[in-house]
């Protein structure tokens, strides 16, 4: 197969040494997984390896089965997306195996994504329609998954292979791209392991000041936002538990009936096999009025249209002190975590996390979540920011408090 063009230095070959990959390979199945503990003993481990990831394929393997776990691998080819979305029918789209992907939940202990985008923009001849038509068919799936996890019996983390094309986007080599990574991962260190043990120690440090304040509502300012998020009761920020690696933000899931204004994203969107750029949004009564982009409307309208997709199911923010990602990689797994001058903020379209509740998250039913104002949707979009903002708390007693400017935590 011919290699692909980059206008680059031609290192498209690269990749990292054994010894970078099976601290990768251990980062993410003896940290991230279990929330910073690791798989135990006879865990069943679903990992999903794209084929240009092919070399991390056995370190992951040995290092669930180092662990005593029990390695599932998934194997996937590059390149297929496009005809599949090309040829495939509604029926062939909506196709859900019930019972089979009952069994598989019911089966799996954790799960490990490799994120390996051969072609970022693989689909953007495609109709988003049917895009959105067969995503929303494994909401099921994704429905037990998360249950499974509020009942802490599930985990899953995800991790990001470097490829020619996403390196070529941010104008960097692969081996440079590739650098970006294992920097943002602390893959550089001798331990990256405890390197990350240590950073949630900082982390749980300013998420502990933040749920003291009792906050009621956030207000964004800056030149690309006017936003105003109210949290709702039993809200908690939450963090540090190995669902990203890297993971340097600290979140929340909102009360979406309480969000108004507007806010703009500096940072492309890559999503669904499109790139959409300058995406900005105007809320009302917790709803999306308006959505605008200058690249990928029509990409953005379909996941728009999607139930309940118009409302917010997150608000983050990093604190640039503490991420060592300090450029853009075309990628949200690293974007949203990025620090640079600004930090960043970045939202998330559609379904909120349960996580980001302050009582025992198995014990809510459906009803009481939506009571609360936690978006349920098949759709979970992260957009970022990176441009400057202030943030300002409304307390519970009614005073003020700015918690994060100049892309620091202020508490």
């Amino acid at each position: 197969m011919p290699k692909a063009k980059t206008g680059l230095k031609d290192d498209n070959s690269y990749v990292p040494s054994k010894q970078i990959l099976e601290k990768y390979a251990d980062l993410l199945i003896n940290f991230a997984l279990n929330s910073g503990e690791g798989v135990k003993p006879n865990e069943v481990v679903e990992y999903y390896i794209p084929e240009i990831a092919k070399p991390l394929a056995l370190p992951m393997q040995n290092a669930i089965l180092k662990a005593g776990a029990i390695p599932m691998l998934r194997f996937v080819p590059d390149g297929l997306d496009k005809d599949y979305f090309k040829l495939a029918n509604a029926q062939q789209l909506q196709f859900y195996p019930e019972e089979f992907m009952k069994a598989k939940s019911e089966l799996l202990n954790h799960q490990v994504s490799i994120i390996a985008d051969v072609d970022p923009e693989e689909l953007k001849d495609v109709d988003p329609d049917k895009i959105m038509l067969a995503r929303n068919s494994k909401k099921a799936y994704r429905d037990l998954l998360f249950r499974k996890e509020e009942q802490g019996n599930f985990t899953w983390t995800l991790g990001l292979w470097a490829t020619p094309a996403k390196a070529k986007e941010v104008g960097m080599t692969l081996k440079e791209y590739w650098q970006e990574i294992i920097k943002g991962c602390y893959l550089d260190k001798k331990d990256p392991v405890q390197e990350w043990k240590d950073l949630f120690v900082r982390l749980e440090s300013t998420r502990k000041a933040l749920n003291d304040l009792k906050i009621e509502w956030l207000h964004v300012t800056g030149p690309d936002a006017d936003l105003k998020i109210k949290l709702g009761p039993d809200r908690i920020f939450a963090g540090g538990s190995g669902r990203n690696i890297p993971s340097y933000e600290l979140f929340t899931s909102p009360d979406w009936r309480g969000t108004e204004g507007w806010v703009r994203f500096n940072h492309p969107l890559y999503r669904y096999g499109n790139k959409l750029k300058d995406i900005r949004l105007e809320f009302e009564n917790g709803v999306i009025t308006k959505a605008t982009a200058k690249t990928g409307q029509k990409v953005l309208d379909s996941m728009l249209k999607t139930k309940d997709a118009d409302k917010i199911g997150e608000f983050s923010l990093t604190d640039k002190r503490i991420s060592r990602i300090t450029k853009p990689m075309a990628e949200t797994l690293f974007d949203e975590n990025m620090g640079g001058k600004y930090g960043n903020m970045h939202l998330a379209i559609g379904s909120s996390y349960h996580d980001c509740y302050r009582g025992d998250q198995s014990k809510p039913t459906k009803e009481e979540w939506a009571k609360m104002g936690y978006n349920d949707s098949a759709e979970h979009t992260d957009i970022v920011t990176t441009t400057p903002r202030t943030v300002t708390a409304t307390l519970a007693n009614g005073s003020k408090v700015v918690i994060y400017k100049d892309g620091e935590y202020l508490v």
